[in-house]
């Protein structure tokens, strides 16, 4: 179930192997995103391509905010 977050339970997550998962378009992603991140563009995402990308023994953390 989705939940929010603040920065430090990210860092915590982040530090305890969670999966960073960076969901804007693969443009956006290019030009600035958190380093570690996994590009999964929303509009493209399938279980397929999840499967793929994500380890599911592992917490995944989504984000999808504008650097600029």
């Amino acid at each position: 179930m989705p939940t929010i977050v603040d920065r430090r339970e990210v860092e915590r997550l982040l530090a305890a192997g969670a999966q960073l998962v960076d969901v804007r378009e693969q443009e956006a992603y290019r030009e600035a995103h958190i380093p570690g991140a996994i590009s999964l563009s929303l509009k493209e995402l399938t279980a397929e391509r999840a499967g793929e990308a994500l380890r599911r023994d592992r917490t995944v953390l989504l984000y999808c905010w504008d650097f600029q």
